[in-house]
């Protein structure tokens, strides 16, 4: 056990603040480095590769340490969340000279500015632009139980309540789990005790973060999501159950968290039920081939023509959820078949489409205020401007071909495009 009161007062902070937070690998900003110590530094040295060093003594023995570049860590970062480690990223929150100005001795201060889970990435570098990054929560109560997801890089949020039954539930949350193929999972850590539930969560331990029983709390989730959405009420959105509220509200107590104080722009609650789409559990999906086949000829891999990474998202969650409603499957093939038939169309909107940044990662990365802010702002004004050409394309296909008229389902993407203009 180390003694903090022999350590020089830079390094009792930095023991004080990991002490805050254990199960986190700390990013302790020195000048141009995020600098690691004791186990943290053997820790990432072994995971990322890099030279174990020391910075003085305590109790005649070498403080490990090890670091990496300011400006380059988020390639080590995404290194140590593919690897299951969440980080903690401490910044300096004023210079050298500002903490002299309260005595020579005087520490810079140091905060706690984000808490790096694998639910939680924003950043280009650490997401598949292909895939959607879900956070998941499930709760469970009377043996009821509901989940919701949220992608925190879009701002794509769900709910779902599962059918009751004998065994069915845990059938339906297996073939949720590999629908959505969540990166991180919030449950309350009592659920450990349900020897059914256990036995499915065992084969999920490295996406595991258990959380006390006290954050799924009814009245708490409802007043976090009214206050977020500003309503008086979530009826608007849909009929959620009691379950599906409280799945919903973890999930925006630990965002909160995690982002220490800062919320993304997050969509309005979708309501999924087993109506809407066919489940597939598990087993069938591997049998199919849908995402991992052999030597990577999925199908997904197979038809992917997409040159967007929204566009890729949106393949993905087609493939991953089949659609059962026979009207909303007509109006998909509808649109498909407007641009099978005209192949200049088709080959002008790709040009356009290829140009086109990843929107709704930087809308969500301005609204956490995250550094890369200027840069994000340039790519929703790129695609604000590219949006009128795509309008004019598909518009104009009448000039070379008067005999179809524009299917409804093609016109109603027009109308949702909207008029950006003056901003």
């Amino acid at each position: 056990m180390i003694d903090k009161k022999k350590l020089p007062p830079g390094m009792q902070q930095y023991m004080d603040i990991k002490e805050q937070y254990p199960d986190y690998l700390l990013f302790y900003r020195l000048g141009d480095f995020y600098e690691m110590f004791f186990d943290d530094a053997i820790t990432a040295s072994r995971a990322l590769d890099i030279t174990l060093t020391k910075r003085g003594k305590c109790e005649n023995v070498d403080i490990p340490m090890c670091g990496v570049p300011f400006h380059a860590y988020e390639s080590y970062l995404a290194r140590l969340i593919k690897q299951g480690y969440k980080v903690a990223i401490c910044e300096q929150m004023e210079s050298p000279e500002e903490a002299k100005k309260r005595g020579s001795k005087s520490v810079v201060k140091r905060e706690i500015v984000r808490l790096v889970t694998s639910g939680t990435l924003t950043e280009d570098v650490l997401l598949d632009s292909r895939r959607n990054n879900y956070l998941l929560a499930l709760f469970g109560a009377n043996g009821h139980y509901g989940v919701a997801w949220l992608d925190i890089s879009t701002g794509d949020f769900y709910t779902q309540e599962l059918r009751t039954g004998p065994d069915t539930e845990i059938q339906e949350l297996e073939s949720v789990f590999s629908r959505l193929a969540p990166s991180e999972i919030l449950f309350a850590d009592t659920l450990l005790q349900n020897p059914e539930l256990f036995g499915l969560l065992h084969g999920y331990e490295e996406k595991l973060s258990p959380l006390p029983r006290a954050r799924f709390n009814l009245a708490n989730a409802k007043k976090r999501m009214l206050d977020y959405f500003q309503v008086q009420t979530l009826d608007s959105f849909g009929n959620f159950s009691d379950v599906e509220i409280i799945a919903g509200g973890a999930l925006f107590d630990y965002v909160e968290i995690t982002q220490k104080g800062k919320m993304p722009r997050i969509k309005s609650p979708l309501q999924v039920n087993s109506t809407q789409y066919m489940e597939i559990d598990a087993a069938t999906r591997r049998n199919l081939d849908l995402f991992d086949g052999a030597q990577g000829n999925s199908l997904n891999v197979v038809i992917n023509r997409t040159v967007t990474g929204g566009g890729a998202r949106m393949l993905t969650e087609h493939l991953m959820s089949p659609l059962l409603n026979v009207e909303q499957i007509n109006k998909r093939l509808n649109r498909v078949e407007f641009f099978i038939k005209h192949h200049d169309v088709r080959q002008k909107m790709r040009e356009v489409l290829a140009a086109c940044p990843d929107v709704e990662r930087a809308v969500s990365r301005l609204s956490l205020a995250r550094k890369d802010g200027p840069r994000d702002l340039l790519s929703v004004l790129q695609m604000l401007a590219l949006l009128p050409r795509l309008k004019i394309i598909i518009e104009s296909y009448k000039k070379v071909d008067v005999v179809d008229e524009l299917p409804d389902a093609v016109s109603e993407v027009l109308r949702n495009f909207g008029h950006h203009e003056a901003l």
